[in-house]
Formats: C-alpha cells, structure tokens, sequence
C-alpha cells in the first residue's frame, strides 16, 4: 500500500460512495492522506470523478510518513497504524 497526500478545493465534497471506500483520513478540509493499493493516477481519477467537475484536485504518493502538527485529533495515531 502506498501513502497519498490528497488536496482538494476545500468546500468540495467527494462523493459519499468513494469516501467510504478510502481508507482515509481528513487532516483538514480538503487536505486527506489516503492508504490505497491503486496507482497515483487511478486514485487520482477517482477522485477527480468524485468530487465536482473543475474542482482543483492533487494528489501525491509519501515516501514517508509525513510530519505534521494542528492536524485533526487522531491523526497521528492513524497514520501510526499503517505502518
């Protein structure tokens, strides 16, 4: 599994379907890491599919587990568990 750096136009909302799927976790809005198995630009399209059309969308694989501070509660944790 590969760690993602996902940011999208905060206010935007992926569909309910596809973040139910993702194993995820929204540091703030618009700002998610995902664990997935699929291929940056898989992800990237589903994403993109998910959320409003021209809605600004990155995403980037994590060599490592990012360093962070003033994320949402739990986060840490989270990204502890997948590694």
């Amino acid at each position: 599994m590969t760690l993602y750096l996902v940011w999208h136009q905060p206010g935007a909302i992926i569909e309910q379907e596809l973040r139910q799927a993702l194993d995820r976790f929204e540091l703030q809005p618009g700002l998610l890491l995902v664990d997935s198995e699929l291929s940056r630009s898989k992800l990237y399209h589903q994403i993109k599919w998910a959320l409003p059309k021209d809605t600004p969308l990155l995403v980037a694989p994590l060599e490592d587990a990012p360093k962070f501070k003033g994320m949402e509660t739990g986060a840490l944790n989270w990204v502890k568990s997948r590694g």
